[in-house]
Formats: C-alpha cells, sequence, structure tokens
C-alpha cells in the first residue's frame, strides 16, 4: 500500500476513535455511491454527521481541510441523500471535517463543524 493511503487510513481510525470519545456513533465508514465516498456518517443526538476526513504528513502546503474541493462536496452531497432516502432518515444533517497533520511521532486533530459553510 502506498504510503499516502496508509496515512490515511491512519487518519479514518483516529477519527473515529475520537468521535467515539465526543459521543457519536459511528453508522457507517467509507460509504460509497456514485462516484462519491464518504469517510464517515455519525450520528449525534438527532443529527447525521456527514464527515470527511483530511489527513496531511505536513501543513507546509495548506491545512487538510483546504483540499476539499467544490466538486468532491457536490458529490458527497448526493451520496448523503441517496442514504438519507434508502434508510428512511428523518433528522439535521451536518457536513463535518476532521483534518489531521502529523506532529512528530503524534498527530493533530481538528473537528470543523458545518465545515462547508466555512469555504
Amino acid at each position: 500500500m502506498a504510503q499516502h493511503n496508509e496515512l490515511g487510513k491512519k487518519g479514518e481510525e483516529l477519527a473515529v476513535d475520537f468521535l467515539l470519545t465526543k459521543g457519536y456513533i459511528i453508522l457507517e465508514r467509507n460509504y460509497r455511491f456514485d462516484k462519491a465516498e464518504v469517510d464517515i456518517l455519525a450520528q449525534l443526538g438527532e443529527t447525521l454527521a456527514v464527515i470527511e476526513v483530511k489527513t496531511r504528513s505536513t501543513a507546509d502546503f495548506g491545512n487538510p481541510q483546504d483540499f476539499v474541493k467544490p466538486k468532491q462536496i457536490e458529490n458527497l452531497v448526493k451520496a448523503v441523500d441517496e442514504y438519507i432516502a434508502s434508510n428512511n432518515l428523518d433528522m439535521e444533517v451536518r457536513f463535518d471535517i476532521v483534518a489531521i497533520v502529523r506532529n512528530g511521532k503524534n498527530f493533530d486533530i481538528e473537528h470543523l463543524e458545518d465545515a462547508f459553510y466555512h469555504f
């Protein structure tokens, strides 16, 4: 497996652990629909949190959240619409980013709620 794929997988595992400590229930990981893959679908209370995980080995070239592009957001929205319809859900939906940057042997984790409104 390529090194960047391993880093991405590690980032998703860290994000899941982080979210679990915050009381989220993980509903799906790597949910695929059409051209989109939703990293994590989680529930907190009556809210469905759609979570994009961005992991970087360094922030030298920008923050991880800066790499979520408009086309990716568009695809995520379509995938989540399908998920909601196929699971007959009636709940609030929020799009978040968990941004992770390696810091030596550790990782810095930042959770941006309603992140797509921050662009």
